[in-house]
């Protein structure tokens, strides 16, 4: 499946015109005539699909919508469509996470480029939280005293300098530090510095 266009416009015949369009290039549509419809259809993001957004529509705006959905929770792209290119508004609504800001009237060419840009940006998010939730599960494998080899690992103590910090021999930390590296699934420090920077264990400048 393409991906599902959740198309939110107070416009009726610029909604079915739109949904014609995305329909012919193979997506999903689901048309909204205003913000408070698609807050009650209770849209979930499980699906692959973006939200084409008006940004003035009555009762609730198309930025006020975004706010509301990133409150919520939702990581569904946001494409806003425009009659009238308003900066300040254009402005804060991509510094809110918006995917792209379309003047209308639009080419079919310039829709689906950008459908197609937020799906993308989507799908690299969710491998991205699907990686890190692997790297969780793996951590939480290890025991506590493996736990604390791979804190002094990733800061970049030597072996020697850890065996004297946790009261221990070298030869049982490099046993420990083997086991950190089965179950991190990880074949080198680099990699491991790698996973702990991403999961905030350290900071960039902390090894």
């Amino acid at each position: 499946m393409p991906g599902l266009v959740h198309v939110v416009d107070d416009d009726e015949s610029f909604r079915t015109a739109i949904a014609r369009r995305l329909k012919l290039a193979g997506y999903e549509v689901v048309t909204y005539a205003s913000a408070l419809e698609l807050l009650k259809s209770s849209v979930d993001d499980v699906h692959e699909g973006c939200i084409l957004l008006d940004v003035r529509i009555p009762g609730l705006s198309g930025p006020d919508l975004q706010a509301q959905l990133i409150a919520s929770g939702s990581t569904l792209p946001i494409i806003f469509l425009t009659g009238h290119a308003d900066t300040p508004t254009t402005v804060r609504a991509i510094k809110a996470g918006a995917e792209d800001f379309l003047t209308k009237p639009i080419s079919s060419e310039q829709l689906i480029d950008a459908i197609e840009r937020a799906l993308a940006r989507q799908r690299a998010a969710r491998a991205q939280r699907g990686r890190l939730d692997t790297f969780r599960a793996c951590l939480a494998t290890l025991t506590n005293r493996e736990r604390q080899v791979f804190d002094l690992i990733v800061r970049g103590r030597i072996n020697k300098q850890i065996a004297h910090e946790l009261g221990t021999t070298e030869r049982t930390v490099k046993a420990h530090r083997h086991q950190v590296m089965e179950k991190m699934q990880v074949h080198s420090l680099a990699e491991l510095v790698s996973i702990a920077e991403r999961l905030g264990m350290i900071g960039a400048n902390e090894h």
